[in-house]
């Protein structure tokens, strides 16, 4: 057991060794600088803004000035700067365990003051609406376990921006799409949305010693429902059930795909809202 471990940390440690060339490499590319670099000498980034998918991540990336955009090992990474700040924004994968992964190679490899897990989350309580953002206090998981996020807006930044929420935010490992399940979930644990991702963070942040912060924009509100052509293919886990789903839906329905373009441009709508409102929060994250 204690063989299997140590090499199991070694092929760990020599993956994040290349993610840190590759980052090295990049850098000497941007700053014009030819001498080599180690990567330890690398400026810590001021804000690592973490999400799950490239829809999440489309309206955050195009606003960093300078942008060197790199796959790694465990993630797909945007760097440059945004607001007079050192931002890189990681694509991570979906589901906690990728973003856990991805995370800690981008804590390790960048040294964030800021870690912030962003991107869409479903609403819980029928006040939150579509393109509406939640800034959770508090993040709770199915067991119930708590993570307090430290930073406090003025009640008076609140009152004043339209579509705001502060409250708590649930982090679970499925989907939720069925109005009714929302709302139960949403009264069941006093939660005003839910993602599949932030639990992750807030506990690798904790154990990390790094700020953390949530900024979660509504992607669909309690009673939307998407359409069954859509909620068949998420109930696939496997490629080629989804690809099946696809397929049997363009024989019974083909104006499906018609659902998924305009679902395509509500994820747009919803990634810039997100850009939009992380662009007036990151100028007031202390360094």
């Amino acid at each position: 057991m204690m063989l299997r471990w140590l090499l199991a940390s070694y092929a760990h440690q020599m993956t994040r060794q290349k993610i840190q060339e590759t980052v090295t490499q990049a850098w000497q590319q941007v700053s014009g600088q030819s001498e080599a670099r180690r990567p330890g000498d690398l400026p810590p980034c001021d804000v690592a803004l973490v999400l799950s998918t490239e829809a999440e991540a489309e309206g955050l990336a195009k606003r960093l000035d300078g942008k060197v955009t790199m796959r790694c090992a465990t993630y797909v990474e945007h760097a440059g700067r945004w607001c007079d700040r050192r931002v890189v924004v990681a694509e991570c994968g979906l589901g906690a365990p990728a973003v856990e992964r991805a995370v800690a190679d981008v804590i390790a490899i960048h040294h964030p003051a800021w870690v912030v897990s962003t991107g869409f989350a479903a609403a819980l309580a029928g006040h939150l609406r579509r393109g509406h953002v939640l800034m959770a206090d508090r993040v709770v998981d199915s067991e119930r376990r708590e993570w307090t996020v430290g930073l406090k807006l003025d009640p008076r930044v609140l009152a004043e921006t339209k579509g705001l929420h502060v409250g708590r935010l649930l982090s679970i490992d499925r989907l939720v799409h069925d109005p009714k399940q929302k709302l139960a979930l949403g009264q069941a644990y006093a939660a005003l949305a839910c993602d599949m991702e932030t639990k992750a963070v807030a506990e690798l942040c904790q154990r990390e010693k790094v700020r953390f912060l949530s900024v979660r924009v509504i992607s669909d509100a309690v009673d939307d429902r998407w359409p069954p052509e859509i909620e068949a293919l998420l109930d696939q886990r496997s490629w080629a059930g989804k690809l099946g789903a696809a397929t049997g839906a363009m024989w019974k329905r083909p104006a499906w795909l018609k659902d998924l373009l305009q679902l395509q441009g509500q994820a747009e709508l919803a990634s810039n809202r997100l850009a939009q409102f992380c662009g007036g929060v990151i100028p007031q994250l202390e360094r």
